[in-house]
This record gives C-alpha cells, structure tokens and sequence, in this order.
C-alpha cells in the first residue's frame, strides 16, 4: 500500500442501529439478553445491578464529581470489574491503575506524574492498598469500604449516565509503561472498543456459547478488551482467575480449560514454554487427563512466539482432543484494544515458511496495515521496515500528552508501532524486532536505562561510572528475550579477580532489577563506548555491534578468564552425597555443575528465601529421605560440603545455633539482626542481599526444630550475647531487631557493654521501648493470626474480620479454617503444615508471653528508630505512632536517638516492595554513625 492511500474499510465494521454505542449499553444489553457469567457467581444482570447501586454511592461521595478521572487501584479481577463498570455508570472516566514498582523511589515519581498526567484523578482503592500511595501527599484517595457507608442518592438518572455517551467519547483511560518511565494514558473510546471486539468475533469465529478464561489483570488490555468486553458483546461465560495461580502451576490451567469447557484465553509465548515444560515431566502430570477438545482459540502476544515451541505444544495438547491450530499469535497494543492482527495456520504455515518466529496474520475488520522503508517508500514483500497501523479500531489520541500523539503519528494519519515487521506475498505479518529501547523478559517490560541506574548506583569498584549500556536481544532459539549488559573496566587486564567480583556484583544488580540473570556480562574497551555531545551512550550502535558479532572476541575472552578462575577454585565433591547434593543445586537454580563447589554458599548465588524452601523438598525427594529437611539446617549450612555433613547428622537430635550468617563478604563492622515476633529470620534475606560491604548475621529463636523454648527474656538475651561474641569477639557492634527483636537488641547492647563492648550502631525497625500492654493484647489465636498475614496465608483485612469468630474455636479448628483458606501452592512453596503452623505460633505466643511483664530499663549509647506506618491496634497514623510511642526511645539512651522515616507499614517495611529504599536508609544510618 503506497503512503498516504487509505482503502475503504470492510462495511461490516459499520455499527448498525440496533447494536450498543457505548460500553454502558453494551452491558446494559448483556444484561437483558444473556445469561453469560462474568464468573462462577456473578451474572451480566447482577454486574449491572451492581455498577448502578455503586454509581449512586460515587455520586454522594464528597470529593468526587462529574467529569472527573477516576484511577481504580486495586488487587483483584472482581472489584476492579465492578467499579470500573460502576465508574462507568456515572459517566465518569475510569483509568485503571498498572502494577506499582517494587523501587519506592520509581513509585513515587509514577504516582506523581499520574497525579500530573489525569489531572489530580480521584484514586479509588481500598483500605489494605493505601499504603500503596503513602509516598505521595496530597492525593484524593477515596476507598470502597468507606463509600459502601454513604447514603446513597436515589435519582436513578445519576446511576445511568454512562447510557448517553457518544461513540467518538472516551470511555477509558489505559496506561502505558506504569512499572517504570513515564506512562501515557491512551484513550479508548466507546465506538473504538466496539469495534475492536465485534472484529476479534468476526475473525476468531467466537459464539455466545462459547466460555472465555483469564489470568491476565484488567489493567492490561489482553484483558479488559481481549476477554471481557469480547465476551460480554457475546453474552459468553467469562471466568477470571489470578496471574499467580497459573505461574504457580502452569498445568492448573488446562485444569481450568477442562472444567469450564472454554474456548478462548490467553497465553504469552513464555507461558506456553513453562506449560511445554511442564508436560514434559511426567511427576507433574501425573495421573492428570484432560479433554481440550474445546480449546479452539488460545491467543498469544506480548513478545514473539517461537515456532518451535508453538509446534511442540501443539503435539502435546493434541493427545488430549486439542485441535492443530488452537494457538493463534497475533499482535496488538493498547492502542490498538488488544489483538488486531491473528495468524490462524499456526504452526502449520510458519514451519511451511521455515520461519523462526510465528507469522502474526491478518488484521481484523476495521484496521490496516503497511510497512515503511526509511526512504518513505512501501516496504515490497518479505522486506523489514517500520509497523505502521490505520483504522477506526485505533486510538487517536494520548491523554493530555499533545507531544507524545503527535510524535506517535505520521503526517497522512497512520500510527507508528515502533517494530519492525515485514509482510509476505500472502498480507501475513512477521515481526522482525522493536525499535524501541525496552526489554520484554517472559512478557514483562523493563526499561535499559532503569537497569544502568540500578548498576550505577551499586557503585561497582570494577565498572567506570557512565559507560555501562543495557539492551535487549533474542538468541536463536530462545523463547524470550534476555538482556545484555557492556561496561568499561577499571581494573587491568590481568586482575582476574576483580573482573570476576564485577560480573558478579552486575548480574546481583541485575537479579535484583529484572529478576533474571543478564544474558551476557562484556567490558569493552573505551573507544568502543563511545559518547555523543551530550554524553550519552548510544544503545541502539551497541546493539546493532553486538549482534554483528564485533564483540565476540571480548565475550569469549572474558568468559574464558572467569570460567578458569571458578574452575580453579571449585573444590569437587568427594562423597556420593555430597555428588547428589550438587545435582540438586544445578538441576534447581540452573547452573553448570562444574561452576558450583561444595564449598560454593547458597547466598553467593543470591537465592531467595522461597528457593531454600524448594532446595529443602527437593533434596529430600531426590534422596528419597523419611524426615523432612529443616530450613534453618540449610541456612546455617549453605553449602554443599556443610549441608552433606548435617543431613548426616540428621538422625541424631538437631542442635540450636542461634546466629546463622547470611552474608559472610565485606570488610565493615558486622551486623546482627535479631528476629521479629514470629521467632523467624526468612524475612531478612531479602535485606541481607543488599548489604555486600559487610558481613549479615541474623539470629533466630529456639524451638523450631523441637528444642525447649527459652523460658524468659534474660536467658535469650544470654544465648544471643554468646552467640555473637562467638561469631564475633571483639567490638565494635551493630545491632538491629526487627518489631519484637528490637527489645531483644537493646537487651543484648546492654549485655554487651556491661561487658566492656562498644556499641556504634542499635537500630529498631518500628518497635517502642514499651510493649507489655501490646504483648498481652496477643492471645495464642491473634498471634496465629498475625503468623498467617505475616505468611501471605491470609489478608490483614480477613484476619481481623474473622477473628471473632475463631476464638469460638479450637486451636486446632482455627488452623483447619486458615489452612483452608490458604493458597495450596504458598503452603507447599512454604512447606508448611497444620504441625509447622502450631508449633510455629507456639514459639510466637511464648516470645509475647515471656514479655507480658517487660518494664524496659538502664540505657544504651545510641540507637536509630525506623518507622513505619504502625499497627491499626497501636496507633492510627505515623505521626502519632512517633510522638507517642517511639520518642520514649529518649528516656533509655545516654547519647542520641535519631528517627528515619522509611516506606511501607509494620509486616511490610522489608518487603520486595520497600527492601530497596529500607537498605539505602539503613545503610546511610550506619555511615552516619561512622562504621
């Protein structure tokens, strides 16, 4: 198609006079027509009855008024779908909030740009996700629970003004890039969406008897247009499910097809491998048979779909009733309401086309097409150029951002994608790449220049400041892309062992960003890097050198000197056991065996708490063991050789080592963190991997692996003085105890400088020096409570609506009820059990019991208080919390106390969430006390 020309489009993308022309009437008909579900309990009728009692409370809610933006944020399909369709109602403007960044500081600047961007929205959440925005003043939170008490106003107009909107209105607002960067809001208007849905129906062949299945949040159009609003025009059963529950157990979803008989969902090409992967072994298979003769539509986006993985599952699927082409690849964007371009010949036609990466297929009715050379000319067949895309199923505009829509259209009116793709002589799509700086990892987008930030403040002694570049790229075979990193070397060409502590320390940085290892790690030499005027690294000519191979001699040879040097130092194991040990760790974390020693420590490797949970179970099976491996005996014997010798032991009674080291490197004065209340010390390993420039002790309670608890405060404070002076025998200390463990550490500072030991540094995460009153609040049932939020069993609002009713019950009827609550699959990542869970809140009442009386006296030398939002019980707001309850620090210490306010609440403060900006704080605290 030559540039400018736009061919009529197909009449059946004329809406005609009966059919709905904005997203109200179009539920309003579901309503009235079908008898579709939007889940096993809800039907259309009763989402409508819903949406419109809502729209009557939104209208008599202070605060809130007409045309304003609304910003749904919240952490489930069913309130995000009934107060979307409520905000709706009103004839308001919903946006639905994306997943907020773990990096308190890249949520922070996200919330104030969308503060900017809607033009102070009204953010409509719910209590337990408050938090979520504490970072951020001055916004106009409002929550369902708090609306759900209003009168609301009874003019039934107020509740239908979602009816009388115009097709060329906006309907909703979507966000682009809301993790990190920037987002857009793209507007999606009424007419737009409609036609969207009624061109997926017309090209997939979907029915009103058909059953459509997600995972995928609403926040995300392979949602909200792809599946709800496409089966919603249909009358069609829909069923949501959570993103957790499929990752967790892939094969969970044929289950889900299996069951509910459905016919269309969505899978992205990374989902699909870990579903090959699955099949493939037949221990997680087992006796499960399915019938997936209905599965005729299982559409596939996001990134790339690699033929070989497309046709593999499809062999698989097919011993079970699936038909040959139930995987449709297709493309889309927000912008574009989801897919608007299905390949329907998959794998057939791309293996015929012995292609690498799926065709993507023609478009809907109501989009075009073309691919455009640099020139300005039409790309021919089969030749690569820039995506560009026209038709009435597009948006037309970014929310209040005039720059970025202009930017994102040429001067005849087509959208510029950013990709790369070329059309062969039968009009089928095949994207050849992006041209656009982001990286997508199984389906996740991450932006290069968030990564070389995270890099360049790790300040690696190895890599030069400012010349590190971070792309994307997609190695032959692979079913995702993988991310690359190049960085000029301080250090000279034979100082092997700090070029290894580099990639070392890059690829920690990395993990801890992205979550993935970097695929590979090149220091280059400076003329290779080199700046623009302005200073920048061009990432796009790294690339592009990169996959012509011009840095293949620096790869191989770097790679060759840190191989040598590993192999060097990997001591081999000597003993069977010690072999099998060895097969587990690379059969689990994917490593080459000969790259891990038996002296190699599981922390170097920066392993997660929930992966030493999965090393437990799955050493046990693979050596076939009658008893269960305790955690606690792998973290205080994290490597090969030290876990060979305990599980040697094993048989004989376990003995209590309070302090368990979880970073041994760094030169710094050690520091030792004592546990919170649960007795447990999984919680800090996500702090411990931070802190590389000393070593991180943390010390744990007694009875876990059936020793006596310690019978009161003064004999665990002993056990801990000598457990530390053991590990370290001379001063000076530093301390820190998380909630309850901050009266333990004051305790031992006391101890330790009765002795004659200087304390630099005492550091108490939320904790007032008075806690008796708090302590006898506690009975065993609140504490077991507590223990499961603290799990991720159970929600902090479920646990205190329920608890009424469980101190009617039985210890052991209270555990039956949680434990039926539960995920399955967090008591099996756990490894928990009704006993693991009562003996475990057993040791957690007994540390509150033993405290009932504790009157905190004498003083300590210094101590820094970070607090957090406080405990409903304790406090209503941080402000009160700190004057009331943690200034009272100033009556135990000789010197100075210093406060850091630091993000998150009480159970959260060291979640993956906040861990990031906790350390930073916590470790300018210790600076600032001079260790």
């Amino acid at each position: 198609m030559a540039p400018g020309r736009v061919d009529p489009l197909p009449q059946t993308e004329v809406l005609s006079a009966k059919a709905p022309k904005n997203l109200f009437q179009l539920l309003t008909n579901a309503a009235r027509e079908a008898t579709g579900r939007v889940s096993a309990t809800t039907t259309y009728a009763d989402l409508l009855q819903t949406a419109t009692n809502n729209a009557k409370l939104l209208h008599s809610t202070t605060g809130i008024a007409p045309g304003c933006t609304v910003l749904l944020h919240f952490d489930n399909h069913r309130d995000n779908i009934e107060w979307m369709w409520s905000v709706l109602a009103c004839g308001f403007l919903p946006a639905i909030s994306t997943p907020l960044s773990n990096d308190n500081d890249q949520r922070k600047r996200h919330l104030m740009h969308l503060h900017r961007l809607l033009k102070n929205p009204v953010v409509l959440t719910k209590e337990s996700l408050v938090m979520d925005f504490e970072t951020v003043n001055n916004l106009n939170i409002q929550t369902i629970e708090s609306i759900r008490t209003l009168q609301p106003k009874e003019d039934e107009t107020l509740a239908e003004q979602g009816l009388f909107k115009e097709e060329d209105e906006t309907a909703m607002l979507m966000l682009t890039s809301g993790s990190t960067g920037n987002a857009k809001g793209v507007c999606l208007r009424h007419g737009q969406m409609l036609r969207a849905i009624k061109g997926k129906s017309l090209l997939t062949g979907t029915t009103p008897n058909d059953v459509f299945i997600n995972w995928i949040g609403l926040d995300h159009v392979a949602n909200l247009t792809e599946t709800h609003l496409h089966a919603m025009s249909l009358g069609a059963d829909q069923v949501h499910v959570q993103a957790a529950d499929m990752l967790a157990d892939p094969l969970s979803f044929l289950d889900l097809v299996d069951r509910h008989r459905a016919m269309y969902s969505f899978a992205p090409n990374f989902f699909m491998a870990s579903l090959r992967k699955a099949l493939d072994n037949p221990e997680e298979v087992g006796s499960r048979k399915w019938d997936l003769s209905c599965l005729t539509s299982l559409i596939s986006g996001g990134e790339a779909n690699v033929v070989e993985t497309a046709d593999a599952l499809t062999k698989q699927l097919q011993k079970f009733g699936a038909p040959n082409n139930f995987i449709r690849p297709g493309f889309g964007m927000t912008e574009t309401c989801a897919g608007s371009i299905y390949s329907k010949d998959c794998p057939a036609y791309d293996i015929e086309n012995n292609w690498e990466f799926a065709s993507l297929g023609s478009c809907i009715p109501g989009l075009q097409m073309r691919v455009m050379l640099d020139n300005g000319l039409s790309a021919p067949p089969n030749e690569v150029g820039g995506l560009e895309l026209y038709g009435p199923v597009l948006f037309k505009e970014y929310y209040n951002n005039p720059s970025a829509t202009r930017d994102s259209f040429t001067s005849d009116g087509w959208f510029i994608t950013g990709d790369r793709a070329f059309i062969d002589k039968k009009g089928h799509m095949v994207l050849a790449g992006r041209a656009k700086e982001t990286i997508i990892i199984n389906g996740v987008k991450y932006f290069p220049h968030e990564v070389e930030t995270a890099i360049e403040e790790a300040n690696i002694k190895g890599a030069t400041p400012s010349f590190t570049a971070v792309f994307p790229h997609r190695p032959k075979g692979s079913q995702t892309e993988v991310l690359c990193v190049t960085y000029l070397p301080t250090f000279e060409q034979d100082d092997i062992e700090t070029r290894v502590k580099t990639t070392d320390e890059i690829t920690k940085v990395t993990i801890l960003q992205c979550g993935v290892k970097p695929y590979k790690v090149i220091p280059l030499e400076k003329k290779l890097l080199p700046k623009t005027t302005l200073g920048k690294l061009s990432r796009a000519k790294i690339r592009n050198a990169f996959e012509q191979r011009k840095y293949d001699s620096y790869a191989e040879a770097d790679e060759k000197l840190i191989k040598d040097f590993r192999r060097a130092r990997v001591e081999k194991p000597k003993t069977d056991l010690e072999g099998s040990i060895l097969d587990c760790f690379a059969d689990l974390f994917e490593v080459p065996d000969d790259e891990v020693g038996v002296n190699t420590s599981l922390y170097e490797m920066g392993v997660s708490s929930i992966e030493i949970i999965k090393l437990a179970t799955f050493i046990r099976r693979r050596l076939n063991l009658d008893e269960e491996i305790p955690v606690i005996t792998i973290m205080t014997n994290p490597t090969i050789r030290g876990l060979a010798k305990a599980i040697e032991k094993m048989q004989g009674p376990a003995e209590y080592e309070p302090v368990v080291c979880l970073q041994p490197k760094g030169d710094k004065v050690p520091l030792f963190l004592i546990h919170p209340g649960v007795g447990e010390i999984l919680v800090f390993l996500n702090l411990a991997k931070y802190i590389t420039d000393r070593p991180v002790y943390a010390i744990r309670a007694k009875g876990f692996d059936g020793e006596q608890y310690h019978k009161d405060i003064p004999e665990i404070v002993k056990c801990y003085h000598d457990g530390i002076k053991k590990a370290q025998p001379k001063g000076p200390y530093a301390l820190a105890g998380y909630s309850y463990g901050a009266m333990l550490a004051f305790e031992t500072g006391k101890l330790l400088e009765a002795g004659g030991d200087e304390i630099k540094f005492l550091g108490s995460f939320n904790l007032p020096p008075h806690i008796k009153m708090r302590m006898r609040q506690l009975d065993w049932i609140e504490v077991f409570l507590n223990l499961a939020y603290f799990l991720d069993l159970i929600s902090d609002d479920y646990a205190h609506a329920i608890s009424p009713d469980m101190h009617k019950l039985s210890h052991s009827d209270v555990l039956d009820f949680v434990i039926s609550k539960a995920p399955p699959e967090r008591m099996e990542e756990m490894a928990l059990s009704k006993e693991k869970l009562a003996n475990w809140t057993s040791i957690s009442h007994w540390l509150h019991c033993i405290a009932h009386h504790y009157d905190p006296s004498g003083s300590i030398s210094c101590i820094d208080v970070f607090y957090a939002i406080p405990l409903q019980a304790v406090a209503k707001d941080k402000r009160m919390w700190l004057d009331n309850h943690l200034n009272k620090w100033n009556d135990f210490v000789r010197e100075d106390v210093r406060f850091t306010e630091v993000d998150g609440a009480h159970y959260t403060m060291m979640s993956p969430s906040h861990v990031g900006s906790l350390q930073k704080k916590l470790r300018d605290a210790m600076a600032a006390r001079g260790i």
